[in-house]
């Protein structure tokens, strides 16, 4: 896959106008409960919301990529009010009653496929709009949803490597007043998990793994992100399907590997869920 093939209009043509260079996140979301507990996890995403304006600019759009919109091909939503989609099940009535009205922004969503290229990031008029993997991080970092929200998606038959390549091209739009934002967990495996674990416990080989993406992360080896399911069994067992791993790339991708970077919520939920989130371009001057 080509990553020269389409840029952004020069100057400030396009609905996108030019700004101070946004951070580019990863958030590990978790349990959907998360998005309506009192937690250490909810209290972190507060915090950071309450950070753009100040510390960064106040976001034209948000660019999401959650681990939960999985496609043949890429797509973005292109609708001009997403709905709140509750994909998940078991969970008390108070989650599912929760609604993120954020609105959409088709123009944008246009001129990001026109830079995405690859035969053509589709554009998604209705058929999806917000998973929890977006609105259950998304509306304790933004609660008055008054700021778009665009949702890409993961060509899940695809292998990691083209999922990074394709994120490179999203660094520019960084410089457009687009938040980056990749949701999804480093180690992520519900069949394992224990819901009754306390306190930061984790199997010894989530622990391992969790430890060898992070030290990849902090020394900048970002491409090498991709290569994750060398890392043997820690890697096999802590993504038995990689799903929630890719976010995690389209954030690495559009970050520059000498950028600042500082992790966040370093813990793990149920033994093997890791929490670690990720934030590149710490270095920006107060908005």
């Amino acid at each position: 896959m080509s990553e020269t093939s389409a840029s952004l209009p020069a100057g400030g043509g396009g609905v996108l106008r030019p700004s101070p260079r946004l951070p580019a996140l990863f958030v590990g979301h978790g349990s959907p409960m998360n998005a309506i507990g009192d937690n250490e996890f909810r209290r972190s995403w507060q915090a950071l919301g309450a950070e753009f304006g100040r510390r960064w600019p106040r976001p034209q759009l948000i660019l999401c990529i959650s681990a939960h919109w999985l496609t043949r091909g890429w797509r973005l939503t292109a609708m001009a009010q997403p709905k709140t989609i509750h994909d998940f099940g078991g969970f008390p009535q108070e989650l599912f009653d929760q609604q993120y009205p954020a609105p959409g922004w088709p123009a944008a969503a246009q001129e990001i496929s026109s830079l995405l290229g690859v035969a053509g990031a589709g554009l998604d008029a209705g058929e999806w709009g917000l998973d929890h993997g977006a609105w259950s991080v998304l509306k304790p970092m933004f609660p008055a949803a008054d700021i778009p929200v665009i949702q890409l998606s993961m060509d899940y038959s695809r292998p990691a490597g083209e999922h990074f390549a394709l994120a490179r091209r999203l660094q520019a739009l960084r410089e457009r007043g687009v938040l980056v934002v990749g949701s999804g967990n480093i180690v992520h495996n519900l069949r394992t998990m224990r819901p009754d674990a306390t306190g930061d416990q984790a199997y010894d080989w989530a622990v391992e793994f969790d430890g060898a993406i992070a030290q990849r992360i902090a020394r900048g080896e970002l491409a090498a992100l991709a290569d994750f399911q060398q890392l043997g069994q820690p890697a096999a067992l802590s993504q038995p399907s990689h799903e929630h791993f890719l976010p995690l790339l389209y954030a690495a991708g559009a970050a520059d590997p000498s950028e600042p970077v500082r992790f966040f919520n370093e813990r793990f939920q149920a033994l093997s869920i890791s929490m670690r989130s990720v934030i590149w371009g710490d270095d920006a001057q107060p908005a």
